[in-house]
């Protein structure tokens, strides 16, 4: 370590830094400087005891204070400094720290020495620490990663030194903050990673239990300053800290046969807290390592999703400019071709903008390496998690609803989806179950597939237990598919035994509504002992919309375009009427059901005979529908807005958008509007609901 100006700082102990600064003043700035600099070595490079760090480091802060001429009493700093590395001194001595001594002599009010003691320091720098809780999540969320792949290969020397960093510069950066509570923790973690490292344990199951026990308190602890921080000042400290800690400082790995047993309270609310800011972390930190340091920045998401709210009004104004009747004259064409150059820099700039929003999939799928580890343990199951397609990006709003959905959907599939080793073993597989969490595009939409092994869904069981809830009268003319979706029923499982993973019917039901409020869908297939395939369809982003403007009577709808197939107009002899159908299309040897939008949002003026209008088929698979339509207005890219509160939530449209002309097009959520026809129950609206004001 070098002074400021270039030259080594001299190696001081506290004895030396305790004379030296009573021979200084003020205006001794490169003196203090020299060591503020050797207490920050002291701190740093664990030259002093850990329960010393904090007190030293102290000390360089207020240094800091005096240095930079912010002190706002000097004498009361220099006593400050003093007092820190007499403090400092007495602990490395063995005696205890002056809060310590105080409720040693006053045993009385300890409740009250205990707040004291779990505060952040008076003298905390608050600017400093959100910017402490984003660094050390993400060095949490780089360890997991590597304690995962230590499991799987303990002689990866690599994957080690990773966790032994993380661990490290966690500890560093909160002893420097005086977050004593933090810096012990990640002291006691780091040790027995350093002893792994070293080659006097072996990175057992038990060791790997703790270590991963002990990336989940960080997280916790982490959590607690965050709270602290936005609160009165007071830590939380997470259930469980105190048995951890010792566990830690105890392990012996002759006693690590069956690993390690602790009664550790979950700290899973903590933990939720953290998803957040652990994916924007681990995000921020690829970006670092693809790219030079000094090429990133790291910028507040609020400000991003304003810049993008704003770059959208922008393409709202411009739709606006380039929609004006002036320019369909045809008479001013030198005007015409300056907004249509400009028209091409506003759609460069959303898409720039848009791409800023995107994060990979590769955290998320991190995270659930995990939850396959710890439920496959606590099943008694060995299950192996494998995933592909990872650096698939999508809208960083979505990957945050997406986790939760994910993260029940694997637990069930290891929970219940794969069988035990000695079933599977009975049934001719492998005893190591596999699931398989693969991402990719397909039609402009991104793809996550979930799939496993094991026993598959078992149509009987579904429709026995659908029939005792009373969710249907009979299954006859039901699909596979029809019936394997009636698990999002909410309260509905068929497992026979409830256990503390899942079992309860509490889950899918929020999984079908949470995809549902990113305009997501999901599909299952399933074969009874080979297996079951959850497939989630979802839009890149919810931003912006490519879709067809098509014309409805006096109307206008936006329909996506990654649901269009195709749009023609029929021939006579291509309709008909099929009794439990109603009217239907016959196209390629496929009858598709005709779905007439004006009955359905109830708007007047329309065409009635589809031989006047166009058909056009939306939808996937065995679910294509033809939808009728006035005409084909054109391909536009929308910014797509909420109805607001006024309207709320209005079946069979996801949003709306501001058209060139200033009007207002509603944006159609085709799942929803074939399921709303199928229903038939036509909305009650009346059309003059949708025009703009």
């Amino acid at each position: 370590m070098q002074t400021s100006d270039g030259s080594p700082v001299p190696s001081l102990n506290l004895d030396d830094a305790a004379t030296l600064l009573l021979q200084l003043e003020a205006t001794d700035t490169a003196d203090l400087a020299m060591l503020r600099e050797a207490l920050t070595d002291l701190a740093f490079e664990n030259r002093v005891p850990l329960r010393a760090q904090p007190f030293v480091a102290r000390a360089a802060r207020v240094l800091g204070t005096i240095i930079n001429g912010t002190a706002p009493d000097v004498p009361a700093a220099f006593a400050d400094v003093s007092s820190a590395i007499d403090e400092a001194m007495q602990v490395s001595e063995g005696h205890a720290p002056a809060a310590e001594r105080a409720v040693a002599q006053d045993p009385a009010p300890l409740a009250q020495h205990h707040v004291t003691l779990d505060r952040l320091p008076d003298d905390a720098d608050r600017e400093l620490l959100p910017d402490f809780i984003t660094e050390s999540n993400e060095c949490v969320v780089h360890s997991e990663v590597a304690l995962l792949q230590l499991e799987e290969t303990p002689d990866d020397e690599e994957a080690v030194n990773t966790v032994f960093r993380a661990f490290h510069t966690v500890k560093g950066t909160s002893a420097f903050l005086g977050l004593a509570r933090i810096a012990a923790f990640a002291h006691e973690a780091e040790s027995l990673l350093s002893r792994v490292r070293d080659k006097e344990i072996a990175y057992t199951k038990g060791c790997a239990d703790l270590s991963l026990r002990s990336a989940d308190m960080l997280k916790a602890l982490l959590v607690s300053v965050e709270t602290a921080l936005n609160g009165d000042g007071i830590l939380p400290i997470p259930d469980g800290y105190d048995a951890l800690l010792a566990a830690l400082a105890g392990y012996d790995p002759q006693r690590d046969a069956d690993g390690v047993r602790l009664s550790v309270a979950p700290v899973a609310a903590a933990m939720a807290s953290a998803n957040t800011a652990s994916t924007n972390a681990a995000s921020a930190s690829k970006a670092r390592v693809d790219s030079n340091a000094d090429a990133t920045i790291r910028v507040r998401t609020d400000r991003l999703d304003r810049m993008i709210d704003m770059v959208g009004e922008l393409v709202i104004a411009q739709s606006m400019i380039a929609g004006d009747e002036l320019f369909g004259a045809g008479k001013q064409h030198d005007l015409l071709r300056k907004v249509t150059h400009a028209s091409k820099i506003v759609r460069e700039l959303q898409d720039l903008s848009m791409s800023m929003r995107m994060v990979p999939l590769r955290a998320t799928f991190q995270k659930l390496t995990r939850v396959v580890r710890d439920t496959a343990s606590k099943a008694g199951k060995t299950v192996q998690l494998v995933t592909e397609g990872d650096d698939v990006e999508i809208d960083r709003n979505m990957v945050d609803v997406l986790g939760d959905p994910l993260v029940h959907m694997v637990r069930n599939a290891v929970d219940h989806g794969v069988e035990g080793p000695d079933e599977r073993e009975a049934n001719g597989k492998a005893r190591l179950g596999v699931v398989h969490l693969h991402a990719y595009h397909a039609s402009g939409n991104v793809v996550v597939e979930l799939k496993d092994d094991g026993r598959g869904l078992h149509r009987d069981k579904i429709v026995k237990k659908a029939l005792e809830k009373g969710l249907i009268d009979t299954d006859k003319g039901m699909s596979d598919s029809d019936v394997f979706n009636l698990i999002f029923a909410p309260g509905f499982s068929t497992a026979e035994q409830i256990t503390d993973i899942s079992g309860r019917g509490v889950g899918m039901d929020v999984v079908r509504r949470n995809l549902e409020k990113i305009r997501g869908r999901i599909d299952i297939t399933s074969a009874p002992g080979k297996g079951t395939t959850f497939a989630i369809r979802l839009p890149l982003t919810l931003a912006v919309t490519d879709g067809m403007l098509v014309r409805v009577g006096d109307e206008r709808f936006i329909v996506p375009l990654t649901h269009i197939h195709m749009s023609f107009r029929p021939e006579p002899a291509m309709l008909s009427t099929v009794v439990g159908r109603g009217e239907v299309v016959l196209l390629r040897g496929e009858l598709l059901p005709i779905i007439r939008l004006h009955r359905l949002f109830d708007v007047a003026g329309a065409v009635q005979s589809p031989l006047d209008g166009l058909l056009m088929i939306v939808g996937d698979g065995d679910r294509r529908t033809a939808l009728l339509v006035d005409d084909l207005l054109g391909q536009q890219q929308v910014v797509a807005k909420t109805l607001g509160d006024g309207l709320g939530k209005v079946p069979g449209v996801s949003g709306g958008a501001i058209l060139g002309d200033g009007r207002v097009g509603l944006i159609l959520d085709v799942t929803e509007t074939v399921a709303l026809a199928q229903s038939h129950e036509p909305h009650p609206a009346r059309p003059d609901r949708y025009h703009a004001a």
